[in-house]
C-alpha cells in the first residue's frame, strides 16, 4: 500500500524539540531516588550506561528513519524489513509500552498532587483524582484533536525551566563528599538499575512516528536524534549529580522517594522551592499525559480499521470527527492500570515492551541494509554500522534479562493475543 502524500514541514529543530519534549517527562522527577537507593554515589554510572545504550539504538533508528522516511516510526521500519506481521506486533508493543508509561506517569501526578494537597493522598481520593483526570483528558480529546494538541503544547517549556533552575541554583550547594564513589557496583545491580532507568530515556520512538512529515529525512532524522539524546543525557546527569550532591544518602530514604527533587530543593530554596518542583512535576506529568492521550488512542482506532480489533473502536464521532470510542476505551484502560499499579512496577513493564521495539529496530536496520532500502535517497549511514546494531541488540537483551517475570508474562500474553487477532483478521493474505 502506498502511503498518502504528506506535507514535509518539520525540520531538524522541530523534530529534536519533539523528541526532547516527549522524552523528558515524569521519570527525572522520581528516578534519582530509586537509582541512588540501588547504586549510591555510583548512580550517575547508570545514566551513562543508559545514555550509551540509547545512543546506539538511536543510531539504528536514525539510519532506519532515513531509509524508510514514512509515518509510523518503528512500526514502518520493522514492517518494511520483516513484513506485515512483525510490523504489526511492533505496533502493538509500542501501544502497550506507551499505555503502561501513561499509567506510570499518572501515579507520579497523583503523588505530586497528594504532596501538594494532603487531602488527596488517601487511597479513595487518589482513585477519584485519577478518574477525574482521565475523564477530563478524554473529553478534551473527543471534542477535537486541535484542542488536545493545544493543551499538550502548554507544558513544553514549563517543565524544562524548573529542571534547569534546579541545576543552576542547586549547584553551589553540592557537597563533594556526597558524590565520592566507594566500591564499584556489580554488573547485576547496574543492570537492574539500568532497566528501570531506561524508562527516562524513552521517547524518540513516539516522536519519530511523524517521520513522513520531516523535510530531508535522511539528514534531519539522525541530526534531530543526536541533538535530543545528547541534550536529555546532559540534563539527566546534571539533575542526578545536583540532587545527590545536596542530599547524599538521604536521597535514597523512603520518605523522599516520591518527590526527591522537591526534597533537595528545600535545602537551597526552602518550602517555596519544594512547592515549585511539585508544581513542575504536575505540569510535566500532565503534559506527557495530554500528548499521549492525543496520539495513543489513534493506534486502537487504526488497528480496528484494519480489522484487528472490534469494529466499534473504529467509529468516528459525528460532530467532532474524532475516534471517541477508542479515546474512551484508552482512558478507561490507563486509569484502571494507574489505580491498581505502582510507578516502579509499571515502569519496568513499559520498559520490556519498548525495549522489544528497540530490539526489533536494531535487527531491522541489518535487514534494511541487505534490501538496500532507500538507497536512491542517499540515506544516513551510521559509523560502525556493521557492529553497532549487534552491540545495541546485546545491551537490550542484557537489560531484558533483568526483567521481572510479571513483566515478561504480561508482554508475552499481549503478543499472543495480538497474534491470534492477526490470524483471525478477515480477508488476510
Amino acid at each position: 500500500m502506498t502511503e498518502p502524500a504528506l506535507r514535509r514541514v518539520i525540520g531538524v529543530r522541530g523534530l529534536a524539540a519533539a523528541i526532547f519534549n516527549i522524552t523528558v517527562g515524569a521519570a527525572i522527577f522520581v528516578l534519582p531516588a530509586h537509582v541512588a537507593a540501588s547504586l549510591g554515589a555510583a548512580a550517575p554510572l547508570a545514566y551513562l550506561v543508559c545514555a550509551v545504550a540509547t545512543g546506539l539504538v538511536a543510531l539504528c533508528i536514525a539510519e532506519a528513519g532515513s531509509r524508510v522516511p514514512q509515518s509510523g516510526g518503528p512500526y514502518a521500519y520493522v514492517e518494511r524489513a520483516f513484513g506485515p506481521y512483525t510490523g504489526y506486533l511492533c505496533g502493538v508493543l509500542l501501544w502497550l509500552g506507551i499505555t503502561l508509561a501513561m499509567s506510570a506517569v499518572a501515579t507520579v501526578l497523583a503523588d505530586a498532587l497528594g504532596a501538594l494537597v494532603p487531602a488527596l493522598g488517601g487511597q479513595l481520593p487518589r482513585a477519584a483524582l485519577l478518574i477525574a483526570v482521565f475523564a477530563s483528558l478524554a473529553v478534551v480529546n473527543i471534542r477535537g484533536a486541535a484542542l488536545g494538541s493545544q493543551v499538550s503544547g502548554v507544558a513544553t517549556v514549563a517543565k524544562i525551566l524548573p529542571l534547569i533552575a534546579f541545576v543552576v541554583l542547586g549547584l553551589s550547594h553540592v557537597r563533594a563528599e556526597n558524590l565520592a564513589l566507594g566500591s564499584f557496583p556489580s554488573l547485576a545491580r547496574l543492570g537492574e538499575s539500568g532497566l528501570l532507568l531506561m524508562f527516562a530515556f524513552f521517547g524518540m520512538e513516539s516522536a519519530l512516528q511523524v517521520s513522513g512529515e520531516v523535510r530531508d529525512g535522511a539528514r534531519a532524522v539522525p541530526r534531530a536524534i543526536a541533538l535530543a539524546v545528547t541534550g536529555v543525557g546532559v540534563l539527566y546527569i546534571a539533575v542526578q549529580l545536583v540532587a545527590q550532591g545536596i542530599l547524599g544518602s538521604a536521597l535514597a530514604a523512603p520518605e523522599t522517594a516520591k518527590a526527591p527533587l522537591a526534597a533537595a530543593a528545600v535545602q537551597f530554596a526552602g518550602p517555596t522551592g519544594s512547592t515549585l518542583i511539585l508544581i513542575a512535576m504536575i505540569v510535566s506529568t500532565f503534559g506527557f499525559m495530554t500528548a499521549t492521550m492525543l496520539s495513543t488512542p489513534r493506534t486502537l482506532f487504526a488497528l480496528a480499521v484494519d480489522g484487528y480489533l472490534p469494529r466499534p473502536l473504529a467509529v468516528v464521532h459525528r460532530a467532532h470527527h474524532t475516534p471517541h470510542v477508542a479515546i474512551a476505551i484508552q482512558g478507561v484502560i490507563v486509569c484502571a492500570i494507574a489505580i491498581t499499579g505502582t510507578y516502579v512496577k509499571l515502569a519496568i513493564m513499559a520498559n520490556v515492551a519498548i525495549l522489544l521495539v528497540y530490539l526489533a529496530c536494531c535487527l531491522a536496520i541489518v535487514r534494511l541494509r541487505q534490501l538496500d532500502a532507500g538507497a536512491a535517497d542517499k540515506p544516513f549511514v551510521m559509523p560502525g554500522g556493521g557492529v553497532v546494531p549487534w552491540v545495541a541488540a546485546s545491551l537490550i537483551v542484557a537489560l531484558l534479562a533483568r526483567a521481572t517475570m510479571e513483566a515478561v508474562l504480561l508482554t508475552g500474553g499481549v503478543m499472543a493475543a495480538a497474534s491470534l487477532a492477526f490470524l483471525a483478521r478477515p480477508g488476510r493474505d
